[in-house]
């Protein structure tokens, strides 16, 4: 298959077998909040995968290269990120492992076999619409606020879509988490493990992990908190395992130094 690139497009090296993911900075870029969704989830060998909001594809694309899961399906709303993610499956070559379907998740039963899943994931919008001037045609207010889904419709969408037992994972922010708590409740899916993510130790945690079982019976571990820099602003041992880059090195997934 010809690799077609549109204009203001980019092809980024993933660092991870030879990976590679096509973005454009004028819409929107995956960040640090995907990479450790991607490393936080549980996916075993032969699991079935669903990303709520994939976007451009970057947490599938990632699962393909850190686990053996069997088969993966991202769904996004919006038309020019399902293409783009697309074709950075095809430029990988995972059309055998990873397909994206451009779709609603509000009603993603009507499209997806409910109770068929092993594992849901979603890095969703994290602002509620109101908090601030939001352009609703604009890309990156989409991704970032609940303009065309809420926390409620992705654990909705989750309840149905997993198996009995199925494992449910997101990042958010901590300022959502009783949300997030009530919410994964209301729908039966007990949380099980949480991680607080903070830039160093000096600061207050900028993300929360989150994973829940469908039918999960009470008790949640705590995992010890992960923070992405040391007090001289490297990157920490725990981040450079989640990146796979050695730690002498700087360079991160968007190519920064």
């Amino acid at each position: 298959m010809e690799l077609i690139m549109k204009d203001g497009e980019r092809i980024d090296d993933l660092q991870l077998k030879g990976l590679r993911i096509i973005q454009d900075k004028s819409k929107f870029c995956f960040g640090t909040d995907a990479i450790l969704l991607s490393s936080f989830a549980r996916v075993n060998s032969g699991d079935m995968v669903a990303d709520l909001g994939t976007g451009t594809g970057i947490i599938p694309i990632l699962l393909c290269g850190k686990t053996n899961a069997r088969y993966i399906r991202g769904i996004e709303i919006q038309h020019d990120m399902v293409d783009m993610a697309r074709r950075s499956v095809a430029l990988n070559e995972l059309e055998d492992r990873v397909d994206i379907s451009e779709g609603d998740i509000k009603i993603a039963h009507a499209y997806l076999e409910a109770g068929s899943f092993d594992v849901v994931v979603s890095n969703p919008p994290y602002k509620k619409v109101g908090s601030g001037i939001v352009n609703p045609n604009d890309k990156k207010a989409i991704a970032r606020h609940e303009i065309l889904c809420t926390l409620k419709d992705v654990i909705s969408a989750a309840s149905r879509l997993l198996r009995f037992g199925g494992r449910f994972s997101m990042v958010h922010r901590p300022d959502r988490l009783i949300d997030i708590v009530c919410g994964m409740r209301e729908y039966n899916i007990e949380p099980k493990r949480i991680q607080m993510v903070h830039k160093n130790q000096s600061k207050p945690p900028s993300l929360v992990l989150i994973e829940g079982i469908l039918g999960g019976k009470p008790s949640i571990d705590c995992l010890p908190p992960l923070f992405i820099y040391d007090e001289e602003g490297n990157y920490t041992p725990q981040l450079c395992k989640i990146y796979g880059i050695d730690m002498k090195s700087k360079v991160n997934y968007n190519g920064q130094q």
